[in-house]
Parts: C-alpha cells; sequence; structure tokens
C-alpha cells in the first residue's frame, strides 16, 4: 500500500481501515451476498466503530456461514445461543436475531424485484451519487434518500437499518461517492 496516498481524513494510519477505505469503500457493489453481508455489518455496527466490525469481519463471515442467506434462513435457537457465544462477534441478541430478520426480508426482496440489487440500486437508477465534499465534516450523516430507503426497509420487515446506518451502507456499497476532494479515489470508481 502507497502510504504516500492522500485519502479522505477517516481512513486515518490504521492499515486495515486504509485498505477498506482504498479497496472497497465507495466502490459500486452488485453481488447479492456482500450486498446482504455488509447490510448487516452496517447494522452490528450500531453504537460502536466501524473499525471495530472491520477486525472482527472474518469472525462474522465464519460466524455466519459466510452470509449465506439459505443457510441463514435455517437458524434456531440453539444456532442464536452459539453465536451468543462467540466472542469473535458482537455478542448482542437482537443484533444476532437481526441478521435471521433481515435474511428473510432480503429473500423477499429477491423474489419480488429478481434480485436485492436490482430493488437497492433502482434509487439511484444505478448510477453511483457523485458527492463534491471539501472536507469530511461536509459529510452527512444521513440523507433524504438514506430516510427514504430506510423508512422502506422497516415497512418490509429489516431491523437494524436506521437512517445513518442505511447512508453508511450506501456509502459502503458505492451507491454514494463521499470520497473527499483531495482523496485519490475520488472519482475513480463509477
Amino acid at each position: 500500500m502507497n502510504e504516500k496516498k492522500e485519502r479522505c481524513a477517516w481512513a486515518g494510519e490504521d492499515e486495515l481501515y486504509c485498505r477498506y477505505h482504498d479497496e472497497e469503500w465507495g466502490v459500486p457493489l452488485h453481488d447479492e451476498r456482500r450486498l446482504f453481508e455488509m447490510l448487516c455489518l452496517e447494522g452490528a455496527q450500531a453504537g460502536l466503530s466501524w473499525i471495530t466490525i472491520l477486525r472482527k469481519r472474518e469472525n462474522y463471515r465464519k460466524a455466519f456461514d459466510n452470509f449465506e442467506i439459505d443457510k441463514i434462513l435455517k437458524y434456531d435457537e440453539k444456532k442464536i445461543n452459539e453465536l451468543l457465544q462467540d466472542a469473535g462477534i458482537v455478542r448482542n441478541r437482537l443484533k444476532i436475531q437481526a441478521v435471521i430478520t433481515n435474511a428473510k426480508a432480503f429473500r423477499e426482496i429477491q423474489e419480488e424485484f429478481g434480485s436485492f440489487d436490482s430493488y437497492i440500486w433502482s434509487y439511484v437508477k444505478g448510477t453511483p451519487i457523485q458527492n463534491h465534499w471539501k472536507d469530511i465534516q461536509e459529510v452527512p450523516a444521513k440523507t433524504e434518500l438514506s430516510d427514504q430507503i430506510s423508512k422502506d426497509l422497516k415497512k418490509r420487515g429489516f431491523k437494524f437499518v436506521g437512517s445513518t446506518i442505511i447512508y453508511a451502507y450506501m456509502q459502503s456499497i458505492g451507491m454514494v461517492d463521499d470520497h473527499t476532494a483531495n482523496c485519490f479515489c475520488k472519482g475513480s470508481r463509477s
């Protein structure tokens, strides 16, 4: 990794954060499993820092069967109790149950729209929103669009999908490019 590259201020010096920033954040994502994974991870992050979840991401993949929806749909109380004992993830019953609940709702969207990708990307007509922030302080925590998506997801039964979580999700899957003007990634992904 070239440490001399200028990045968004939030990436800081942490190598894991820099790699996430450089290789994933703001990159348009269309893979169904990864879209589900990121939705789950953003929900797990509620009340915590993103670096905490990034450091646990491999543990999450192991604990939740690599976010394979067909497997998660079969989870029962025994599996939930196993997950509550797993120190490699955030051991919060509501967040663990949300993954299962969200798997069901995700599958319903896939059945209705053909894919979750079609559903979520329809909000931006398939084209990432290109914001032009000079400073990280200008980047909003949520927007009218994230409010709208959050409201619809909640109506469909999703949990841990508040507007702030959904805006972070939109950034993480590249629906919105919030790289600041000085960042070497700005505008290079869509």
